[in-house]
């Protein structure tokens, strides 16, 4: 029709902008380096030993890093492997391989070289970084992988390249910038793929949740290939702050550097947490010390103990496929006044979504919300900004994992009538004895209060006419002594007599590459000549 001649009306022009580029940046972590180095050239970026490099020289290191890489042929996407402990070079890499256009694989040290040389052909990884106390665990990687050897090698690369830097490739922030594989305690290791745009939000939530500020001392307890360190290596430089690196935990080396080097903030799971409050060397610094726990429930009585350190415990919860943390315990007002026992089990819950996340629920089989009564158990299930991509190559259990629209985590939980969560176990975990539901978290928290206990695990074992019965597995303080009748009865009192466990045994717990109990282990010589392992 033409309005000028059948009387229509004209057409009326949107009186919204037009979508332009000037208006959008695409998410890249990699940013943050770029604004740091040009807002405070001169801070110290990272400390290692007797290295300390200025944001400068860490900005030249990267941009060295990203150019040489492009010269020697790596191209859009191409995947590159690092084989190291929380060394300067692992840090830089996390800045150098994206902003070469290269997609990050950090790979566990801990575990086996058949493990290793896995990851490294699933990822179809072109070059690999490799410390030179680590070389025998790449002895299986395929020959014509390139390797990189930290050190001398590793300097004749940085010193090709150019110092100016080369033009990003990225294209769109959900392109893929790193994969992170699973233990991988059961079958192969699956491959977790981040973006660049969850990458980057997840390192804002790490600023604000763990309250980094404008300058952090931040150092590097966790593991920097565990979920890229909880993104973490992106989220202290947003901040400022300064990396400050250990090449091996140790609780005695930990303690100097929080003294020595003005530490302000540091992670770690209840294993590691655990090592550094009861360390003969522990001792409250004066001054306030965030420290974000993970990986499990940590016991009640652990939280105190930190708090009268001056640790200030920041409790998140999440998986490698959740970027690290999904969700923070957040401190509600008040919380401050209660004694401590009341709020060190206030803090043992894993609260609600990260600000840049989705909330998680809480859902029976049928995905419908479990009632908000602090008792009723359902699984833990999430979306939104901080939930993985996908497997890598792995369409089958992308699937399964994304059903029904959330990604399903596999861990049992309660859900409060303020809205928090609070875990209870895994879902395989479960133990059941004379159709009881029995949380072996429980368990386990109720025995980690005796004083002579530093870890503990329980399993559900065959019982004839409970059909299961929970045991527990007891690592007691150095110089310690608890007999089993003593724990018992211990745990008697403080939770209902059918969930205490009818038998201990004591002695090292084993655990995974990432320092999780593998309670497989401990439950497998108890269900030794059963067809399966429920009862």
């Amino acid at each position: 029709m033409n309005p000028e001649t059948d009387g229509s009306a004209p057409a009326i022009a949107s009186p919204w902008p037009a979508r332009t580029g000037v208006s959008r940046t695409e998410l890249d972590p990699v940013s943050f380096l770029h604004r740091t180095a040009a807002i405070h050239p001169g801070r110290t970026a990272v400390v290692d030993g007797d290295v300390r490099r200025t944001y400068a020289e860490l900005l030249e290191r990267v941009n060295r890093l990203a150019s040489a890489l492009r010269a020697r042929g790596l191209e859009h996407l191409d995947r590159v492997a690092a084989l190291c402990p929380n060394v300067p070079e692992l840090l830089e890499l996390h800045f150098g391989v994206p902003a070469a256009g290269g997609v990050l694989v950090a790979i566990n040290v801990r575990l086996s070289a058949d493990e290793v040389a896995y990851i490294v052909e699933h990822s179809g990884a072109r070059v690999l970084f490799v410390d030179p106390e680590l070389e025998e665990l790449a002895a299986d990687v395929p020959g014509d992988v390139e390797r990189v050897v930290l050190g001398g090698g590793y300097e004749r690369l940085l010193a090709e390249g150019d110092p100016g830097g080369v033009p990003s490739l990225l294209r769109d922030e959900e392109e893929p910038i790193a994969i992170d594989y699973t233990s991988g305690t059961t079958g192969k290791p699956k491959g977790v793929v981040y973006t660049y745009r969850g990458a980057y939000l997840n390192a804002l939530g790490e600023v604000i949740e763990a309250e980094l500020g404008h300058h952090p001392v931040y150092l590097w307890t966790l593991p920097m290939f565990h979920c890229n360190g909880w993104c973490f290596p992106w989220a202290v430089t947003a901040a400022g702050g300064t990396h400050v690196c250990l090449r091996q935990f140790d609780p005695a080396v930990v303690w100097r550097l929080i003294r020595d080097e003005g530490v302000t903030h540091y992670n770690g799971s209840p294993t590691v947490q655990t090592a550094i409050a009861g360390h003969p060397d522990a001792a409250a610094p004066g001054r306030p010390l965030t420290v974000l726990v993970a990986a499990a429930p940590p016991s009640p009585t652990l939280l105190a103990r930190m708090e009268a350190l001056d640790m200030r415990v920041v409790h998140v919860y999440g998986l490698t496929e959740t970027y690290g943390p999904h969700t923070v315990c957040t401190r509600q007002d008040g919380w401050d006044e209660l004694p401590t026992e009341e709020r060190a089990r206030l803090l043992a819950r894993q609260g609600q979504g990260y600000t840049i996340a989705d909330l998680v629920r809480v859902v029976d089989d049928e995905m419908r919300d479990v009632p908000r009564d602090a008792a009723t158990l359902g699984e833990v299930i999430m979306r939104g900004n901080n939930v993985m991509a996908g497997y890598f190559g792995n369409d089958e259990a992308t699937a399964q994992a994304f059903r029904g629209g959330w990604f399903h985590s596999g861990d049992l939980a309660v859900w409060h009538p303020d809205g928090s969560i609070e875990l209870r176990d895994r879902a395989k975990d479960v133990i059941i004895s004379g159709g009881e539901n029995i949380s072996s978290i429980e368990v386990e928290q109720a025995i980690c209060a005796h004083p002579a206990v530093l870890e503990c695990a329980v399993v559900a074992v065959p019982h004839e006419h409970w059909g299961e019965r929970p045991k527990a597995f007891v690592t007691l303080n150095p110089g310690a002594a608890a007999s089993e009748d003593e724990l018992i009865a211990f745990c008697r009192e403080r939770i209902a007599h059918f969930k205490c466990p009818d038998s201990i045994a004591f002695g090292p717990l084993p655990k995974t590459s990432t320092g999780k109990v593998q309670k497989s282990r401990l439950r497998e010589p108890e269900w030794a000549g059963y067809e399966r392992r429920i009862n």
